[in-house]
């Protein structure tokens, strides 16, 4: 049986078929769906798992119905002022990846002081991801590569997946061990990609609204079960683990 995962990635779908299904408008999805996150943040660190990251706004999503953004903004704006005592007492630190810029400022100042305060907390990390895109992150960490090279900083010999990974917005936090995606899609959509060439996927038909910590934990169950190759054979893994 695999060790515990040190970093879970979910990919937070479904609100909208939630509501739909109920006749509801689609913000009252949404609004399920915060609750949704405020229970997932309690139970990963009810199960001791040190690091969290939740597709919370896409690149993509900014092109979707202006009235929705808006909803969906003062939504992450209530959690970061709402949610800080109980972050703070469960020694909860927040980061956040992806282009912080394009947040309004209503968002983005409670987002900054949410972070700064928990900055020292270790018990768990959640990581936010706004405005985020894995193929624009990727293009992002190129630019700086590219722009170290041309200053003569770095080799063209010394490009590396080293290298490019310092340049990444998830640098620093463990390697992506398992990504969920709810409401039954079985695609990435632009998510951690770099981060996920070896990270176990985990699908669940299970509505974003109505996850919980029965779902996390199925899906731990389930990862629990699976052999981590990394192009290794199964007989290799089992010999080195066995060497301990």
């Amino acid at each position: 049986m695999m060790s515990p995962p040190r970093h879970i990635a979910v990919i937070m779908d479904g609100n909208g078929r939630w509501a739909a299904e109920r006749g509801l408008a689609r913000h009252e999805g949404h609004q399920r769906g915060a609750d949704a996150v405020r229970r997932i943040v309690r139970a990963a660190r009810e199960l001791a798992l040190p690091t969290l990251t939740l597709y919370a706004f896409s690149a993509q999503n900014w092109a979707r119905p202006r009235a929705e953004v808006v909803q969906l903004m003062r939504l992450l704006r209530r959690f970061a002022l709402d949610e800080r005592s109980e972050l703070m007492a469960r020694g909860i630190r927040v980061v956040t990846i992806g282009d912080a810029r394009r947040l309004p400022r209503f968002v983005r100042a409670p987002l900054l002081a949410l972070e700064a305060a928990t900055a020292t907390n270790e018990k768990m990390t959640l990581c936010l991801a706004l405005s985020y895109g894995g193929r624009e992150a990727i293009a992002s960490a190129a630019r700086g590569l590219a722009t170290d090279v041309a200053a003569g900083r770095l080799r063209p010999a010394e490009v590396t997946e080293a290298q490019l990974e310092l340049r990444l917005d998830t640098r620093g936090l463990p390697p992506l061990d398992l990504m969920i995606r709810t409401s039954g899609e079985q695609r990435l959509s632009n998510f951690l990609l770099w981060e996920a060439a070896y990270a176990e996927l985990y699908f669940t038909p299970v509505l974003w609204p109505d996850f919980g910590r029965a779902t996390l934990e199925a899906a731990l169950a389930d990862y629990a079960q699976r052999q981590r190759r990394f192009g290794m054979t199964g007989e290799q893994v089992v010999a080195r683990r066995a060497r301990g």
